[in-house]
């Protein structure tokens, strides 16, 4: 078990005698845990040790200006070329911006309340499932570690996919002939996602990756929002209309209400939190409001554009609509390719912090024990993440079949009940049934998503074979 004091971690294999004196030299230097008013506001007057988990990974070692780069990499991934097709297309305009907003605002919302929670009775909560399992007990630990793994396996077989459609993409522009179907542009994909976990061991070593995943993200949006904008001056007007019989729009609409909470979708937020320094849950707000304020600008900026410019013409992928010159398209797929080899190295930490530790890795990154082991290990899990997704390459319906199965559940149930009973005795009445309304709406919303998003797949799948080439 290890100990956070004022930043400084300390080990309890440490003999008694060291232990002590370890502490008795800091001092003061203790690390202020939450004192929750009924407000619900941080407070740092309370001060205790807080009890860290055992990880392989680092922590406390990020500012928060990293980590809000972290979680802005995250939403602006290449997935945001998808959400004038999947978002605006079956809500036009005023169900796609309003939903937009409020998706927004709740998951704002939501992520705060976790994250208010990182230290909570003690403890810092470096997993997700820790702080479940911590507030109820260990069988929600082990469901909610089942629902995260759903949730982050399916963020990457959606981002490989898009790294296989951008690949393929990029080959249709520059050779006529039908040579290299999507999925060999999957498996070129995958092979070099695995490249990329083996060579960056964990999240924190991230940093120099940021800044270039940052100029990766504005040289596709930029583009298509450029092109797109050039598209919808010269065009006719465009039909805004939701298509379809009364029952398919339905469907429709549920199913792109849970991609609207999937355009915000971290299913780890205290795996990304742990890596902040020191105040946690100060810095960790600060994070968060950086990405919920500048860092979605660039989000809706290319998802109204698309829509605008196409109607409902615009497809799962914008860089299929647009047009303009041959270097710039391929420019922009050659960045959406690589920014999603490291968008999905963020989505993927959790299982390799997981194994990591579990297998005891320690030492430098490029220990041949270490290095080996990830070669096996991430080698295998993004092998077999590689194969799902060129065997079912329907993203649209991941993205809808993921908000409905995990981020409903994590995001908003989760974090509104586990608040609630963390809080209860410093709530008053109306907090509490605002909570409890946000856990069964959502529950709600949960289940009618996941039968809409099934439905799509089953439909799918009778219109395309598997390893189809769409």
């Amino acid at each position: 078990m290890v100990f956070d004091v004022g930043g400084l971690r300390l080990n309890s294999d440490l003999a008694d005698g060291d232990l002590r004196s370890a502490l008795l030299r800091i001092g003061e230097m203790v690390v202020a845990t939450e004192s929750n008013d009924a407000s619900g506001k941080y407070s740092s007057k309370d001060s205790v040790i807080v009890e860290i988990s055992d990880t392989a990974h680092q922590i406390s070692q990020d500012s928060w200006f990293q980590v809000g780069f972290v979680l802005t990499t995250g939403i602006n991934s290449a997935y945001v070329l998808g959400y004038s097709g999947t978002i605006m297309v079956p809500l036009g305009w005023v169900g796609g911006v309003v939903g937009l907003i409020l998706a927004t605002a709740i998951s704002l919302y939501a992520n705060m309340l976790v994250a208010k929670l990182h230290e909570y009775g003690g403890k810092r909560h470096i997993r997700y499932r820790d702080l479940a399992g911590f507030i109820y007990g260990d069988q929600a630990y082990s469901i909610t570690w089942a629902l995260q793994y759903v949730n982050l396996f399916m963020i990457n077989v959606g981002y490989i996919i898009l790294a296989g459609s951008a690949l393929k993409a990029l080959y249709a522009l520059l050779q006529e002939d039908s040579g290299m179907k999507l999925p060999h542009c999957i498996a070129i994909s995958g092979f070099a996602c695995i490249l990329f976990a083996i060579a960056v061991p964990h999240l924190s070593a991230l940093q120099a990756w940021l800044v270039f995943s940052t100029i990766l993200s504005l040289v596709y949006i930029l583009t298509a929002c450029v092109l797109a904008l050039k598209d919808g001056i010269e065009a006719p007007p465009r039909d805004y209309s939701i298509h379809g019989t009364t029952t398919n729009k339905i469907f429709t609409i549920i199913g792109a209400s849970a991609n609207l909470v999937f355009a915000f979708n971290t299913g780890m937020l205290p795996e990304i939190q742990a890596t902040v320094r020191q105040p946690v849950v100060d810095n960790m707000l600060k994070a968060l409001y950086f990405q919920f304020t500048a860092g979605v600008i660039p989000m809706y900026a290319v998802t109204f554009i698309g829509y605008w410019a196409y109607g409902s013409e615009a497809s799962a992928y914008l860089l299929h609509n647009v047009h303009g010159p041959v270097w710039l398209k391929a420019a922009a797929n050659i960045s959406a390719f690589l920014h999603t080899i490291i968008a999905l190295h963020i989505f993927a930490s959790p299982m390799y912090e997981y194994l990591d530790t579990k297998y005891e890795l320690k030492g430098s990154a490029l220990a041949a024990r270490n290095l080996s082991f990830r070669i096996v290990v991430r080698g295998g899990y993004l092998g077999i993440t590689t194969f799902v997704s060129a065997l079912l390459p329907f993203l649209g319906n991941f993205m809808s079949l993921t908000g409905a199965l995990s981020t409903f559940p994590l995001t908003f149930i989760l974090a509104n009940h586990m608040y609630l009973v963390a809080r209860k005795h410093k709530l008053t009445s109306m907090q509490k049934n605002w909570h409890w309304l946000n856990v069964v709406f959502f529950g709600c919303m949960s289940l009618v998503a996941a039968i809409a998003a099934m439905r799509l797949i089953i439909v799918d799948s009778n219109n395309y074979h598997f390893f189809a080439d769409l």
